[in-house]
């Protein structure tokens, strides 16, 4: 335990605190008002009650354990885009582009619900 004390000490004082930082933001690089909306949203879907706001939060927890909030929003980005519809945004249907992230989303998803609800 001493040991590990010692190495959290050593690799926090790294010049700048550079890798500290990285961790952190790693581990936490979705903005709050992103993590709300996402809950405000999965408790009108699902019920406004207190079992379901811990779900919900469990749930965008777990989604942004696997995926980086980048990718989050461009996958949030290509559905936000296909519910305009029109034939500019087609593209947004089936371009491989367009298809990964939401894929690599609903994937991430899959296993919040799994873990969550």
């Amino acid at each position: 335990m001493k040991h590990l004390a010692f190495v959290i000490a050593t690799l926090v004082s790294l010049p700048g605190g550079a890798w500290a930082q990285s961790v952190a933001e790693r581990l936490n690089d979705y903005p709050t008002a992103a993590r709300a909306d996402y809950v405000f949203a999965c408790m009108a879907t699902n019920g406004q009650s207190r079992l379901m706001l811990e779900r919900c939060a469990c749930s965008i927890d777990e989604i942004a354990s696997i995926l980086p909030y980048e990718r989050y929003v461009q996958a949030e980005t290509v559905l936000s885009m296909r519910r305009v519809g029109g034939e500019r945004m087609a593209v947004f249907n089936s371009a491989v582009a367009a298809q990964t992230p939401v894929a690599d989303l609903r994937r991430a998803q899959a296993e919040a619900e799994i873990i969550c609800f």
